[in-house]
Order: structure tokens, then C-alpha cells, then sequence
């Protein structure tokens, strides 16, 4: 078996992304990061490395206890990797923003653009 396997050939067999394609640019943006650094897509991963996901709102902290280079069913992922993550936030803290009243019909375009700019992905 092999001492070293690529981190985002890992981070996919182990299910923390979706493809592979999906690992390698999460790689390339910085996404991943291993014992702290941050790793490029070839760079080598080993038993005992720290590995940090970045995704979404939420980060993952798994130290590698099973080198993976291809995709395996979900129980033998989970039981490559020990999972030091902080637990999510609580459903009931995460704000509601952004919900209409029922029956509210659909937005205007005013309304849209407040939505938007309230989430962050307004125009210029």
C-alpha cells in the first residue's frame, strides 16, 4: 500500500467533495489545507496528517487514519478519517432572513434587490 496519496484524490474518496473535478478546485482556491498549510492539488497526504475543508459556512477538521485513492461506499469513508470538526451551529440560532409571510405572493423587483443586497450579492 502506498505511503502518500494525492490530498484531493483523498478528500473525494472520502467523500468530503463531490467529484473529484470539485476537489481539485477547492485545492486551487485554498479551500484545503493540510497539517495548517495551505495544499495544492498534488501535494501528498499521509496517515496522521491533518487536513482542514473548508465548504460552504462550515469547516471540516479529519485527521487521516486510511489512505484512499479511489471512491469507497460511505461506511469505509467515514472509517478513513477521525473527525475533529466543530459541531454545526444550532438550526434555531441560524436567521430566518429572507422569508416571506405566507401568501405574501412573489417579490417586486424592489423587494428582490433588497433581498439581494441583504444576502450579500447585490449589483453594482
Amino acid at each position: 500500500m502506498a505511503e502518500s496519496v494525492r490530498v484531493d484524490a483523498w478528500v473525494w474518496a472520502v467523500r468530503l467533495y463531490k467529484t473529484r473535478s470539485l476537489a481539485t478546485a477547492a485545492c486551487r482556491a485554498g479551500h484545503v489545507r493540510i497539517d495548517g498549510e495551505r495544499a495544492k492539488p498534488a501535494q501528498k497526504v499521509g496517515v496522521g496528517s491533518t487536513v482542514e475543508v473548508r465548504g460552504g459556512e462550515r469547516v471540516r477538521i479529519v485527521e487521516v487514519r486510511q489512505l484512499l485513492s479511489k471512491r469507497v461506499g460511505a461506511p469505509v469513508a467515514q472509517a478513513a478519517y477521525l473527525d475533529h470538526s466543530p459541531p454545526p451551529p444550532p438550526k434555531e440560532l441560524a436567521s430566518p432572513f429572507g422569508q416571506r409571510d405566507r401568501g405574501a405572493g412573489r417579490p417586486t423587483k424592489k423587494e428582490r434587490r433588497e433581498i439581494d443586497r441583504l444576502r450579500g450579492r447585490a449589483r453594482g
